[in-house]
């Protein structure tokens, strides 16, 4: 009797995602050209896609667009290098890890910029590092892996006489490694196994095994992509000649072992990981965790750093608990134009204290209906700043003419009209008298 087809291996319908890749936007290391690689993606019927450039997010607009673009779902992270020293810019020693981030929501997508910023600004020395404490501190929104054998948890499982030299500890230093880690995390911390063939790969993946079994740290597979296909591998070698300014014919150069380091389909993958099919649901896991949405196409106003840390001060309720949030911006912006207008008020005639009060709420309302409270916090906060350290503040410029009143252009003919009567396609006249759209 023939199966049915629903009783039949379905290897076809793994799902799996690729959550340590590297583009061309890893520098002289990664060949993945994003529109190619997203192109594969598809062609392989994955549905989603990690980036993960060495210490960078240079790529991170371009890769999300054309990801999107395919159809396909964009996961923004970045391999990090990481030292344990306290201070981020320590030139005491060039050791640093390798580690995978991920960012989950808008959060963790603002965390990992820090990061990398703060990496090449305050802790470049040879590589763009961040430090432990830094990783820490900004950890909010954010998955981490584990990364490649250049990982703090493979580094100390890989006792080889150059590693032993340089302070690797074996399996103990391992699994505390991966516990100092899990407690940041939590659940969103995970370890990667790679299956490359290389020599020393195999024992080092069963020790990642056990100290899964051990901590509770899921494993997720990942095969550490640097280009697209198989094929790509010399091209590969020669981006690493370049790098290391050595001729491609050097016996003695670096070079790898295996050609492994591509693009598989879900089902090499479940093949490869056919003992662990968990490491290979964990990915989607993963996937599913990253639902950041980049907003692009119109200009995102900042919001006010100190949100939280000024309503507490002015005993204000916040609507939300988010770190950033526009809603409580204009709570706080709100409150303060209104303090500030009382103290004022006590040198105007009261039978004008309405009109005051109806043009601040004009004014707050277009501030706010233009998404600008927190710039307009921005700079209250460096004034009171500024003033506390005796730094002169002038009287600013104004880009508003005759008072309440602005220019506008309308049918080629000029004309005045009150600040609250102006809409969105308006044209205005600027105090340079350039014709400009509002928006």
């Amino acid at each position: 009797m023939s199966q049915e087809p629903e009783d039949l291996p379905t290897l076809s319908k793994t799902k799996f995602t690729h959550l340590h890749l590297h583009t061309e936007y890893s520098m002289l290391d990664g060949a993945n050209k994003i529109d190619v690689l997203a192109k594969k993606i598809k062609e392989l019927g994955m549905d989603s896609v990690a980036m993960t450039d060495h210490g960078n997010m240079f790529g991170t607009i371009t890769f999300y667009n054309t990801m999107k673009k395919n159809g396909i779902k964009p996961i923004i992270g970045m391999e990090a290098y990481i030292h344990n020293e306290d201070e981020i810019g320590d030139k005491s020693t060039r050791k640093r890890f390798h580690l995978c981030l991920y960012a989950k929501n808008d959060v963790g997508y603002k965390n990992l910029m820090y990061l990398s910023s703060q990496a090449y600004m305050h802790g470049f020395y040879y590589y763009p590092r961040i430090n432990w404490s830094m990783l820490k501190e900004h950890s909010e929104g954010l998955i981490c892996s584990s990364a490649c054998l250049q990982g703090e948890v493979n580094w100390h499982l890989n006792l080889s006489e150059r590693n032993v030299k340089n302070g690797a500890l074996g399996y103990d230093e391992a699994k505390k490694v991966a516990l100092r880690y899990k407690e940041v995390f939590g659940d969103d911390y995970y370890m990667e196994l790679m299956r490359h063939g290389i020599d020393h790969q195999f024992n080092i993946d069963k020790d990642i095994m056990k100290i899964s079994k051990e901590t509770g740290v899921k494993i997720i597979a990942t095969n550490d992509t640097h280009y697209t296909l198989q094929e790509d591998a010399d091209a590969h070698e020669a981006f690493m000649c370049i790098a290391m300014n050595k001729l491609y014919d050097d016996p003695n150069r670096m070079r790898h072992s295996v050609h492994e380091f591509y693009v598989k389909s879900p089902n090499q993958m479940a093949e490869l990981f056919a003992d662990m099919p968990e490491a290979i649901a964990n990915t989607q896991e993963i996937a599913d965790k990253c639902n950041l949405e980049i907003k692009l196409g119109n200009p995102t106003p900042p919001n006010f750093k100190f949100a939280k840390q000024t309503a507490e001060e002015e005993g204000v309720t916040l609507p939300e608990e988010a770190e950033y949030s526009l809603e409580n911006d204009i709570v706080i912006f709100n409150h303060l134009c209104r303090e500030g207008l009382k103290k004022r008020l006590e040198i105007v005639p009261e039978e004008r204290h309405q009109e005051y009060r109806d043009r601040l709420q004009v004014e707050m309302d277009i501030i706010n209906n233009m998404k600008f409270p927190g710039y307009m916090l921005i700079v209250w906060e460096f004034v009171i700043q500024a003033k506390k350290m005796d730094i002169p503040v002038g009287p600013g410029r104004g880009c508003l003419t005759k008072d309440a009143l602005v220019y506008t252009l309308k049918n080629n003919a000029i004309e005045t009209k009150h600040i609250d009567k102006i809409k969105i396609n308006d044209v205005v006249l600027s105090h340079n008298n350039i014709p400009k759209k509002v928006t």
